[in-house]
C-alpha cells in the first residue's frame, strides 16, 4: 500500500544522488578501466552491478512509499481472548496502552510517531533517509534494501581497488585530473558508507534473530534491569527461536528472503509469542 501525500525530502534526494554517482562511477570508470566494457569480464561485471543497483533502487523506492501501516480506528483489545496471551500495558498505572494523541488503544508493538503524527504498527523507528517510519509492512523491504546497499558498496570498493592496479595508457592531463576526482569522491563515499551500512545491517540481523524492534530493544534493557533487581529473569515475549523469528520477518520461503514480498506478515494486531502453547498460523495479508 502506497502512502498518500508523500513528497521527496532532502535526505531522500541525497540518497538517490549517491546511488546514481556510485553506479556510474563503478560501471563507467572502475569496470571500464579494469576490464573494458567491450570485454566479456567487463560486460559480465557491468550486468551484475546493474542488476544489484536496480534491486537496490527498487527496494529503496518501496521502503520510501510503502505505508508502514497504522492502527485501525475501530481497534479494541480483547483482554479475555485466550489466543492473545500478551496485552501490553502502560509503565505507570498498569492500564492498557492508549494513545491520547490518536484517541484509540494501541495493539502490542505499536507506537506513536511524533514525525508522522500517528500510531504505527510494529514500529521500529522513524528513518529520515526514507522519509518514512520503518514499521509492520515495510520493515522487511527496508532490511532487504540495506542488504543490497551493503553488497553494492563492497562490490564497488572491490572494483575501485582493482581498477587502480591497471596502469594508465597515455592519459591526457585533463582526463587524469577528472579520474582522480572520481576516485577521491568515490572513496570518500564508499568507505564510510560500507562501515555505517555494515553496522546497520549487523544491528538489524541481531534484532531479527531476537524478534525485537529498535524500540523494544531499548525497552527490554530497562525491563531486564528491573527483572534482575526483583530476582527474576526477563525474556522477550516475542522471541520464539532464531529460525522462526527469521521466517516471521523474511517469510517461510528462503528463496524469497531477498525479495520485497510481504504476504506472510499478518495483520500487525497480534503476534506469535513464547507463551503460545500451540503455534498459531499467521494471518495472511494480500
Amino acid at each position: 500500500m502506497k502512502r498518500k501525500g508523500v513528497g521527496l525530502s532532502l535526505p531522500v534526494t541525497v540518497v538517490m544522488l549517491v546511488i546514481g554517482f556510485i553506479y556510474f562511477s563503478s560501471v563507467f570508470t572502475f569496470i571500464d578501466r579494469w576490464f573494458s566494457l567491450t570485454s566479456s569480464p567487463g560486460i559480465a561485471n557491468a550486468a551484475a552491478f546493474t542488476a544489484l543497483a536496480l534491486m537496490c533502487v527498487y527496494n529503496y523506492y518501496v521502503a520510501v512509499f510503502r505505508d508502514p501501516d497504522r492502527v485501525p480506528l475501530n481497534y479494541m483489545p480483547d483482554v479475555e481472548d485466550p489466543e492473545s496471551p500478551v496485552h501490553e500495558i502502560k509503565r505507570k498505572g498498569g492500564d492498557l496502552r492508549y494513545c491520547q494523541k490518536c484517541s484509540h488503544f494501541k495493539p502490542p508493538r505499536a507506537h506513536h510517531c511524533r514525525v508522522c503524527k500517528r500510531c504505527v504498527l510494529r514500529m521500529d523507528h522513524h528513518c529520515i533517509w526514507i522519509n518514512n517510519c520503518v514499521g509492520h509492512t515495510n520493515y522487511k523491504v527496508f532490511f532487504v534494501f540495506v542488504v543490497y546497499a551493503v553488497t553494492a558498496c563492497v562490490y564497488s570498493l572491490v572494483l575501485l581497488v582493482g581498477s587502480l592496479t591497471v596502469e594508465p595508457q597515455d592519459e591526457e592531463e585533463e582526463m587524469g585530473s577528472y579520474l582522480r576526482t572520481i576516485y577521491v569522491l568515490s572513496a570518500f563515499l564508499l568507505i564510510p558508507l560500507s562501515i555505517a551500512l555494515g553496522v546497520l545491517l549487523g544491528w538489524h540481523i541481531y534484532l531479527i534473530l531476537q524478534n525485537k524492534t529498535t524500540i523494544e530493544y531499548h525497552e527490554g534493557v530497562r525491563a531486564m534491569w528491573l527483572a534482575e533487581k526483583g530476582g527474576q529473569v526477563y525474556k522477550h515475549p516475542y522471541d520464539i527461536g532464531a529460525f522462526e523469528n527469521l521466517t516471521l520477518i523474511l517469510g517461510p520461503n528462503i528463496l524469497s528472503w531477498l525479495c520485497p514480498t510481504s504476504r506472510h506478515i499478518g495483520s500487525g494486531l497480534r503476534f506469535r509469542t513464547a507463551f503460545d502453547s500451540i503455534p498459531a498460523s499467521s494471518e495472511t495479508k494480500s
